[in-house]
C-alpha cells in the first residue's frame, strides 16, 4: 500500500506542476529525516526555484496551498527552506489495509513474458554450493517477478554436449572400460551423481599426469556432438541421469522449472546452423585467413561493449565463434539459444514432459523428435535474464554483441546478465563437513571449492547436514512431538536457513557460507525471520485454545476507530513497517537485488518481535484496542508469510 500511495503522489504532483507551472520535472520522493515530520518529503520546490527565479520556500507554500486533495493524504506541510512534507490520513490508511485495497490495485499489466534462465549445471556430477546460489537467486527473482504480476518462464539450460560431460565419458569409456549397459545400470542406482563427482576428479588428475590423454576428450567431444558411437550413447545416459539428480536436489529447496532446453537439440535441430548463416549473411562474423585465428570464424572485437578480462583475450582480439576444426564454441551455441529465446530464429524445439512436481507443475524437456502430447508455447520472451556467475561476463557480452551485430538492438538491450559472485566455505564449516584443510586454509577467511579437484561440498550433503543440525535443536525443544513431524519442521528450518543466507548478500558479494551462522535463531538469519512468523501464528492458536474466534474486524474497526488507535505513534510506525512489502519488492526489482527483499523480511521480523514483546494482546482489557491489536497481529502474519513463502521461497514451520 505504501508504494501505491507514493506512486499516486508522484503522478498527481507531476500533473499539477505541468498544469500550474508548465514544468516537466521528475517528482522525487524522499523519506523525512524524522518520523515526526510525516511519511514523505518532496524537494520539488528546489527544482522549480531555478526555473521561476523565486525562493523555494515561497514556491513550496504555494504548492501546499493549491495542490488538489488526494485520498489518503491528511495534509501538506512546508518545512525548512522549501521541503513539502506529506502526512497520511492514518484512519483511512489502516482501513484501506483492512479492506485489502493494496491487493486490488496491485496487479501489473501484461507487458510480455519474462524468461529467466538459471541453474544450468553441467550434467556431469553432483551439484555443489555454488550451483545453489545460482538456483536460489534465479528462483527468488522469478518469485519476485510473479509477485509483481509478471508472466515468467523458467528455463534450465542443459549443456549435455560439452567438455565436462565428455570428461566423464572418458572416465567410463577409457579408464573404467565400461559399456553403455554397465553405465546404465550404475545410473539406475542411488547417488550416481556422487559416483560421477569422483570420476570427474579422477579424469582431471589423469590428464594432469598424462597430457596426451587430452586426445580422448577431443574424440569424445566429436562423437557426442555428432551423436555417434558408444561415447555418444554413454554421454546421453550420463547427462539424462545427472539431470534427474539435479532436479531432485533443487526441489528440496522448492525450486522448479518450466522447460529444459538442451544443447544437443540446438545442434541436431540446426539452431546453430541457422544462426551461423545469419551471422555470416549480416557480416557479424568473418573468416580469418591468417594470424593465430586462421581457419576460424570470428567476431570482431569492435562489436563488444565490454572488453576481455582476466587475460582471456586482449582488448584488440576477435572472439572465435567456430574453431578451425569446424566445431562451434560455447558462445556460438549460446547466440543461437538467445535468438530462440526471443523468437528470432524461426525454429523451435520439440518437447516432451520430463517430470511432474509434487505440487502438480510439469517440467518439459527439449527433444529432437515430435511428441504426441501438446506442450505449452516456450520461448518468445520480451525480456531475458541469464543467471550466470560474474566470471562469464565477457562471454555474455559477446552473446549480446551477436544480437546487436544482427540488427536486433531492442532484444540486445533486453538481454540481461543477472550476475553474481562465487560461494566459498568458512573454515569452521569445512571442519563440520569433514573437508580436510591445510594449515594455510585454516587461516583464511574462506576456502574456495573446486569440482575439478574434487574439493568442495555437494549440495545434498550440505542440505542433509543443515537438516541434521536443525533437527538436534527441534528435538531438544519438542521431544514429545512425533518423529516425522520433527523431521519436517527441521527440514523447513534448514531450507529457510540456506535460502536466506544465500539471499541476504548483494549479488556482487563473495559469500563464505557458514553453517552455524545460517542456522542461528538470532541475528539476520532465516530461522530468526521464520520464528517471527511462527510467533504470529501462535497468537491465533492461543486464541483458538481459549475457545475464542477472531472478531469481525470490518465491523468493529471503521476509519474512526483506526484513527483513534493509530494516534499512538508506536502503532502507526509498526503498521507502516508491515505495509512496506510492496515498496521493498518494487525496489528489489528495480535494482535486480533479491537481497533487498531479504533485508525487508528481517526488518519486518524485528518490528513484529518488538510488537510481540511490548503488547500482551490477549490480556488487553480495552475491547477496541484488543480488536486492533489482533488485527495488527493478523496483518503482520500475512505480510511475513507473503514475503517468506511467496517471494523468498522460505517455508514457515508449524513450530520452532
Amino acid at each position: 500500500m505504501f508504494h501505491l500511495i507514493e506512486k499516486q503522489i508522484r503522478e498527481m504532483f507531476a500533473s499539477f506542476l505541468r498544469e500550474r507551472y508548465g514544468a516537466e520535472l521528475p517528482v522525487v520522493i524522499e523519506q523525512p529525516k524524522q518520523a515526526s515530520f510525516g511519511e514523505y518529503a518532496l524537494p520539488v520546490a528546489f527544482g522549480l526555484a531555478r526555473q521561476l527565479r523565486r525562493p523555494p520556500r515561497a514556491i513550496a507554500e504555494e504548492i501546499a496551498a493549491q495542490a488538489p486533495a488526494m485520498a489518503g493524504v491528511a495534509k501538506l506541510e512546508v518545512a525548512g527552506n522549501g521541503y513539502i512534507n506529506i502526512r497520511l490520513d492514518r484512519g483511512w490508511y489502516g482501513r484501506a489495509l483492512l479492506e485489502g485495497r493494496e491487493q486490488a490495485s496491485g496487479a501489473a499489466a501484461d507487458v510480455g513474458k519474462v524468461i529467466v534462465e538459471h541453474t544450468n549445471i553441467n550434467p556431469n556430477k553432483a551439484a555443489h554450493i555454488g550451483h545453489l546460489r545460482n538456483a536460489v537467486l534465479g528462483d527468488t527473482f522469478v518469485r519476485m517477478l510473479r509477485a509483481a504480476g509478471r508472466r515468467v518462464e523458467v528455463q534450465n539450460y542443459i549443456d549435455n554436449t560439452g567438455v565436462q560431460v565428455a570428461d566423464v565419458v572418458v572416465g567410463f569409456h577409457r579408464l573404467e572400460k565400461k559399456t553403455p549397459d554397465e553405465v546404465r545400470a550404475l545410473a539406475g542406482r542411488p547417488k550416481f551423481d556422487y559416483y560421477c563427482w569422483d570420476l570427474y576428479a579422477r579424469v582431471s588428475q589423469y590428464y594432469a599426469e598424462h597430457p596426451q590423454a587430452l586426445e580422448w576428450r577431443r574424440d569424445a567431444l566429436h562423437a557426442i556432438e555428432h551423436g555417434e558411437g558408444v561415447e555418444a550413447e554413454i554421454a546421453r545416459i550420463v547427462a539424462d541421469a545427472i539431470v534427474d539428480c539435479h532436479l531432485d536436489t533443487m526441489w528440496r529447496l522448492g525450486i522448479a522449472y518450466d522447460v529444459l532446453p538442451r544443447e544437443s537439440e540446438i545442434l541436431h535441430l540446426k539452431f546453430w546452423a541457422k544462426a551461423f548463416e545469419l551471422l555470416k549473411e549480416r557480416g557479424a562474423i568473418y573468416y580469418a585467413e591468417e594470424g593465430k585465428n586462421k581457419g576460424c570464424w570470428v567476431m570482431a572485437a569492435s562489436h563488444f561493449r565490454q572488453k576481455a578480462e582476466n587475460g582471456e583475450d586482449s582488448a584488440d582480439d576477435a572472439k572465435v565463434i567456430v574453431r578451425s576444426n569446424g566445431t562451434v564454441t560455447y558462445v556460438g551455441k549460446d547466440i543461437a539459444y538467445q535468438l530462440w529465446k526471443f523468437g528470432l530464429l524461426g525454429l523451435d524445439f520439440h518437447y516432451k514432459p520430463l517430470r511432474q512436481y509434487p505440487d502438480g507443475h510439469w517440467a518439459w524437456v527439449a527433444t529432437d523428435e515430435p511428441c504426441d502430447i501438446p506442450a505449452p508455447e516456450f520461448g518468445r520472451g520480451s525480456e531475458v535474464y541469464n543467471v550466470i556467475d560474474s566470471r562469464q561476463a565477457y562471454l555474455q557480452d559477446v552473446v549480446v554483441a551477436g544480437l546487436r551485430a544482427l540488427g536486433f538492438h531492442e532484444q540486445a538491450e533486453k538481454s540481461i546478465h543477472f550476475s553474481y559472485e562465487m560461494v566459498a566455505l568458512s573454515p569452521r564449516t569445512c571442519a563440520i563437513l569433514g573437508i580436510p584443510l591445510s594449515d594455510e586454509d585454516r587461516k583464511r577467511p574462506y576456502v574456495e571449492v573446486s569440482g575439478r579437484r574434487g574439493l568442495g561440498v555437494k549440495a545434498d550433503d550440505l542440505i542433509d547436514k543443515l537438516i541434521e543440525k536443525a533437527k538436534e535443536e527441534v528435538d531438544s525443544r519438542h521431544p514429545d512431538r512425533p518423529e516425522p513431524e520433527r523431521l519436517r519442521v527441521a527440514t523447513q528450518i534448514a531450507v529457510g536457513a540456506l535460502r536466506y543466507f544465500l539471499l541476504k548478500f548483494t549479488r556482487n558479494t563473495v559469500i563464505a557460507f557458514d553453517l552455524q551462522e545460517a542456522l542461528s535463531f538470532e541475528g539476520e538469519t532465516g530461522p530468526y525471520v521464520q520464528y517471527a512468523a511462527v510467533r504470529a501464528r501462535n497468537i491465533l492458536r492461543k486464541l483458538a485454545e481459549r475457545g475464542e474466534t477472531l472478531p469481525d474486524f470490518a465491523a468493529r474497526l471503521d476509519a474512526e476507530a483506526m484513527a483513534r488507535q493509530l494516534q499512538a505513534e508506536d502503532f502507526w510506525q509498526l503498521l507502516l513497517a508491515a505495509s512496506r512489502s510492496g515498496a521493498a519488492l518494487e525496489a528489489a526489482l528495480e535494482a535486480g537485488e533479491p537481497s533487498h527483499v531479504a533485508r525487508y523480511a528481517f526488518q519486518l521480523a524485528q518490528a513484529f518481535n518488538s510488537f510481540y514483546h511490548d503488547y500482551p494482546i490477549l490480556a488487553e482489557q480495552d475491547a477496541e484496542k484488543r480488536t486492533f491489536l489482533l488485527w495488527l497481529a493478523v496483518y503482520f502474519e500475512r505480510q511475513l508469510e507473503w514475503t517468506l513463502e511467496r517471494v523468498l521461497g522460505i517455508p514457515v514451520p508449524e513450530y520452532m
